[in-house]
């Protein structure tokens, strides 16, 4: 392994007190440092991948005066992009007399742990969630379910731990278990002011000084929310010698809203994004929550996601169904400002994992339309698990029928081409067409002939060409009434209905 890559100082908040390690490598995981550096074994090495949420801990920022928590996998978060954040593992819940904070009490009253590997996961994604509701207030079945989708357990059942999800908030704190809010964000205003800049992981907080620093180091690999260039440290034992975040650029973090599409800023998480995308179009919520687990959705990022590229990845197909656009921005040093230009998303690839961005460009933004009147719009992602799993096909369809008439029509395709993909020619047999059986008919046969998809361990290339065309059917059949083919609206009463 080479030694060639040199390091810098990363300092973080631990149990209220700054805690600084030296000549930390840019390219170490979190999970590293924690288990090798602070030696808090508590956090476990499972999967390695963000799978399974044994590794997972929470972070805490502060942000317009107030502490925000997120349950995290550290075993593919790059160490150093929680420099100058909070950092909760395992070890820092119970006091010094050993009493147990609600998260962990309740597991154990509720028998939720046998082996106990994926206990210390399991805990901190309590954690996280008791934080965000107010001393776990309020947490209903079906929110626990949606919070702990990222943490799998092998042997105790999950019915006991969604049992202590909702019972710690009847539980009592014990004194010295508590965050102190105020104090924890007036130390990390102070981390803050006191950071020194990176030469090896550079994490700006400005869009100006992000593209001059991409300008600078095109060589330097560009990261977000590590989700996947983790695996790459993990899986691939790949190197880095420089890194560069764009995870902490104020501009990229927000969702700004205009008249008819809302932008959504690179380094926003998918969390935040597929919220916004939610509020637009409520029908998004179950797609939304079934991507990946929420460790995955609190680090990764949309911008991440589409520059990414991935054939199989969820974000693309849905965003290129809603006619989504990307910013791509870069440094003009002749001008002395910021050049950018606009893409259709489907625009932007240019073959596997390739697209067309320059050396020195980055993706900025995704400007994401407005539902307009009379848009039916359904996204279907088909995969071996419900939760937390790779999509084998994911397609979303946007239409508008007036007078009977197919107006307009929006395809995207994920997991059947090389890239994600818009499925024109279907489009086009759509496209001005009666909304009747036998045009739905020629359009599955359409889109069934337009992409030729690979077998691989997911699904196979006959499987994937059929389902395709079974969702277009499944589309149709939900926009003349019937719901109770998708299984989002699968109930005791709806079988009863159909008995």
């Amino acid at each position: 392994m080479s030694t060639e890559i040199s390091a810098q100082t990363l300092t973080f908040l631990r149990r209220g007190q700054p805690v600084t390690l030296r000549h930390v490598a840019p390219d170490r995981t979190l999970l590293e440092v924690l288990r090798e550096d602070l030696h808090c074994t508590g956090t476990k090495e499972g999967c390695g991948e963000g799978d399974c949420g044994a590794c997972t801990v929470v972070l805490g920022e502060a942000v317009d005066g107030k502490l925000e928590y997120k349950a995290i996998n550290s075993c593919i978060r790059l160490a150093h992009s929680v420099n100058g954040l909070a950092v909760w593992t395992v070890e820092d819940l119970a006091n010094e007399e050993g009493e147990l904070h609600p998260a962990q009490e309740a597991m154990v009253q509720c028998h939720g742990s046998q082996c106990g590997f994926c206990t210390p996961g399991f805990v901190m994604s309590l954690f996280g969630m008791y934080q965000n509701t107010q001393g776990g207030q309020g947490i209903d079945r079906a929110q626990a379910q949606a919070d702990l989708s990222g943490n799998l357990c092998r042997c105790t059942g999950y019915r006991p731990i969604l049992d202590a999800a909702q019972q710690m908030g009847g539980l009592p704190l014990p004194q010295g278990c508590g965050v102190n809010e105020a104090a924890t964000v007036a130390a990390l205003q102070s981390l803050r002011k006191n950071q020194e800049d990176g030469s090896t992981y550079l994490r700006p907080t400005r869009l100006t000084e992000l593209l001059r620093q991409r300008a600078a180091h095109p060589r330097a690999q560009v990261v977000a929310g590590c989700t996947d260039v983790g695996l790459w440290v993990t899986k691939m034992h790949k190197r880095f010698a420089q890194v560069l975040d764009v995870t902490a650029v104020r501009e990229l973090r927000r969702v700004e809203d205009y008249p008819h599409h809302i932008a959504i800023g690179a380094a926003v998480t998918l969390t935040d994004a597929y919220a916004a995308l939610v509020k637009d179009r409520p029908q998004l919520q179950t797609f939304a929550q079934r991507f990946a687990g929420l460790p995955v959705r609190n680090s990764g990022t949309l911008g991440g996601n589409v520059a990414n590229g991935s054939p199989i990845g969820d974000s693309m197909p849905l965003l290129i169904g809603l006619g989504a656009s990307v910013v791509l921005m870069r440094w003009d040093p002749k001008r002395g400002a910021i050049a950018h230009r606009e893409l259709r998303l489907e625009d932007l690839y240019t073959g596997y994992r390739t697209n067309v961005m320059r050396p020195d460009e980055l993706l900025a933004w995704i400007k994401v339309p407005r539902p307009t009147a009379g848009e039916t719009f359904k996204a279907y992602k088909i995969s071996k698990r419900f939760d937390d799993d790779i999509s084998a096909v994911c397609l979303a369809i946007q239409m508008t029928v007036t007078d009977g008439v197919v107006a307009q029509v929006s395809i995207g395709a994920g997991g059947v081409a090389a890239t994600p993909a818009r499925a024109r020619q279907t489009e086009a047999a759509l496209r001005g067409q009666p909304w009747t059986p036998d045009a739905v008919k020629a359009a599955v046969a359409a889109l069934r002939a337009e992409f030729q998809p690979i077998s691989d361990m997911r699904a196979s290339a006959a499987y994937r060409q059929a389902v395709l065309g079974n969702l277009l059917q499944r589309f149709w059949l939900e926009s003349q009434g019937l719901q109770h083919i998708n299984l989002e609206n699968l109930n005791a009463a709806t079988l009863e209905a159909l008995a």
